[in-house]
């Protein structure tokens, strides 16, 4: 496929519900789920002669991710109206912040040690919700429990260069706000999303193209899928010698397309002005500084270090840091067992497999740290294989118990003593003449599906190191023989 003559150029602005009880100016409680219309009251209703009051906890939240994400924080800042009519906005405006956000710059690392730049963090609160019920003569309703929702925006500077690099930029990302705890970052829920803006121009110039609006993306994959099909658009576009339309798009799905939804809208149409009902917020020094304090070993960090304290893999790392209650859970079989790689392995493979299968938490998984280390402590040192183990595992999810007793229970310990070996040995090779000629003959692949015969007759339970020894000093005894 021939390059493409344009430069991919990406913005995405992301939204982030914070982790407080009640919403941010009014006391109705912030949560999801509920009947509709049912979590309001006069403030977030926008009824005439209500005033805002702001939430100190969503302004501690909003720090908080703003200094995992290394921005800097303004000493005051000010709230702003965004005037715009829409159904579910029944002020008529949304607070939010413009000109003076309480956060400027901050970075979200990527896998390859770069950096994805943000120009700026605001606070806003949230708008209402559309809902459209089929078969309603296309009538929507509107649900308002989420008006006034405390929200943080997130503004990335025009600097992705690719739809692959938005999604890890949304990855690092959330794993950064879920280890700082002030959002849970649902996206089936709403507590997370992106808008993302995308332009070409052509390659080698710095002046961006016109830019279209990609809405409606509800999770990672469709942010990626979405970018890709309008990279896609816009190229045939501008090829084709026309225009692209500075407009909105709303993205479907199912279809894997978008279509125009509304004129792209500028900062000058919002009608920014200061809101008269809040003083400008001061962030005193030493209430940054104390939150500071509280911030939790980041994944960026984390990474690094279980790479050099536990000599894990890069890989291994980065999915056992994924989240920080599978880094808890990691670093409590490590302490309980030496061999840090092979707890790795497990983790990343049999026991993630599990979690996702029981949609379970670490925490809540039914085999403890204490459980796997014991597990893992009988392949290290040989009274099980690996295979064996993972039966074990299985046993140990769904019925619980002490790893060596379910091991004994199934028979499972391994076959190491040597004369053992020896008998089972002499009694594949009398049972395989013809693979054993060939092997004598110089076929040396077959020796690995002697190796599988005997492991077959043991039931799995043979050691492989030492049965691997066994045969072939029988065989080379035998060749031996022969030459004598």
């Amino acid at each position: 496929m021939a390059e493409s003559p344009f430069d991919i150029v990406i913005g995405l602005e992301v939204h982030a519900r914070l982790l407080t009880e009640s919403k941010i100016f009014c006391p109705c409680a912030n949560r999801f789920g509920e009947e509709p219309n049912s979590l309001v009251c006069p403030v977030c209703l926008g009824m005439p002669g209500v005033l805002p009051v702001l939430n100190h906890r969503a302004v501690d939240l909003a720090v908080r991710a703003a200094l995992a994400l290394d921005g800097r924080i303004r000493p005051v800042s000010v709230f702003a109206r965004k005037n715009y009519f829409y159904p579910d906005l029944p002020k008529g405006y949304q607070i939010s912040q413009f000109d003076r956000p309480f956060c400027e710059g901050g970075a979200v690392p990527l896998p390859d040690g770069s950096k994805i730049e943000l120009i700026r963090i605001h606070l806003e609160e949230d708008a209402g919700k559309l809902l459209h019920p089929e078969g309603d003569d296309g009538h929507s309703l509107v649900d308002l429990n989420r008006c006034g929702d405390p929200l943080i925006e997130i503004v990335t500077a025009p600097v992705i260069t690719s739809p692959e690099e938005a999604y890890l930029f949304l990855v690092g990302l959330k794993e950064i706000l879920l280890y700082a705890g002030v959002s849970d970052c649902n996206m089936e829920e709403g507590s997370l999303r992106c808008d993302a803006n995308l332009s070409l121009r052509p390659r080698g110039e710095t002046k961006l193209g016109t830019k279209t609006e990609l809405k409606n993306l509800n999770s990672f994959s469709a942010v990626r899928a979405a970018l890709r099909w309008e990279a896609t658009r816009q190229e045939r576009t501008l090829l084709d010698g026309k225009k692209v339309n500075h407009e909105t798009l709303l993205w479907n799905a199912e279809t894997k397309e978008a279509s125009p939804m509304r004129t792209k809208e500028e900062a000058h149409d919002y009608r920014y002005f200061p809101e008269p009902d809040l003083p400008p917020l001061v962030i005193d020094p030493s209430r940054i500084d104390s939150i500071r304090a509280t911030l939790p070993e980041l994944p960026g960090p984390k990474r690094e270090r279980f790479m050099k304290e536990y000599g894990v893999r890069r890989y291994d790392a980065e999915v056992l840091t994924s989240s920080a209650e599978l880094a808890d859970y990691y670093e409590k079989v490590a302490a309980r067992f030496p061999d840090r790689a092979l707890a790795a392995a497990f983790l990343t493979g049999t026991f993630l497999r599990y979690l996702s299968e029981d949609d379970t938490a670490p925490g809540l998984a039914p085999v403890g740290p204490g459980a796997l280390a014991r597990l893992l402590s009988l392949v290290r040192d040989e009274t099980i294989s690996l295979s064996a183990a993972k039966k074990v595992f299985d046993v140990l999810w769904k019925e619980g118990g002490e790893p060596a007793e379910v091991v004994d229970r199934l028979a499972l310990r391994q076959i190491s003593d040597e004369g053992e070996v020896e008998k089972l040995v002499v009694s594949v090779i009398d049972e395989n003449a013809p693979q054993v000629e060939q092997f004598l003959g110089g076929k040396e692949k077959v020796f690995g599906f002697l190796v599988g015969a005997a492991m077959k007759k043991s039931g799995g339970r043979a050691n492989p190191s030492v049965l691997g020894e066994a045969l072939r000093a029988a065989l080379e005894k035998r060749r031996g023989g022969r030459r004598a």
